[in-house]
């Protein structure tokens, strides 16, 4: 059973991702799951967390005040619900969210989200540097497909599963829904 100091973090769950600016994704069920992770931590009387990404670039989907920047449905914050916004990649910088967790006394963050390889990643090695026992939830974030360096595309399940894999073991546990939900 997770103890009443773990707290379920969504990283970005916001409307953008759906615009085909990025590109082709991975994991066509991260929200569905990070639905179903909302709904039991909820019930369990658990803190959600919600930290959006509000970009610099007025082209961006993520600009503050496009459609774009709204929380997903299923995975919006209810009221009560912390919510702290960003713009750097990490959920720690430039926000209130490392006091928050402190003064909550939350020591333990289960995350999910988008990107994996970007936010996802950034916030998890941060989490861990910073003292907090953290699961990632790997299929409940998802990523883009991206050129390397000499123009190859490399696909989005290729990204997704070497950044799950550089956090595994040394930054965090990398565990699926279905683990997170017996334990709760």
């Amino acid at each position: 059973m997770l103890p009443k100091t773990t707290a379920l973090l969504f990283i970005d769950v916001q409307k953008a991702w759906d615009e085909p600016y990025w590109g082709r994704r991975n994991n066509p069920d991260a929200e569905a799951n990070m639905a179903r992770l909302a709904a039991a931590f909820r019930a369990q009387g658990l803190d959600v967390v919600h930290v959006g990404h509000d970009s610099r670039d007025p082209n961006s989907p993520l600009f503050p005040g496009e459609p774009g920047n709204a929380f997903k449905a299923g995975t919006e914050p209810l009221a009560g619900e912390a919510v702290f916004r960003k713009s750097a990649h990490c959920a720690f910088v430039g926000t209130g969210l490392e006091a928050h967790l402190r003064e909550h006394g939350i020591d333990r963050l289960v995350i999910a989200g988008f990107t994996t390889n970007h936010c996802v990643s950034t916030t998890a090695r941060l989490s861990c540097d910073l003292g907090f026992k953290t699961v990632v939830v790997r299929d409940a974030c998802a990523t883009f497909e991206l050129d390397d360096m000499d123009g190859n595309r490399m696909t989005a399940e290729a990204l997704h599963e070497a950044g799950l894999t550089e956090l595994h073991g040394e930054f965090a546990m990398v565990l699926p829904t279905e683990a997170i939900l017996q334990l709760l």
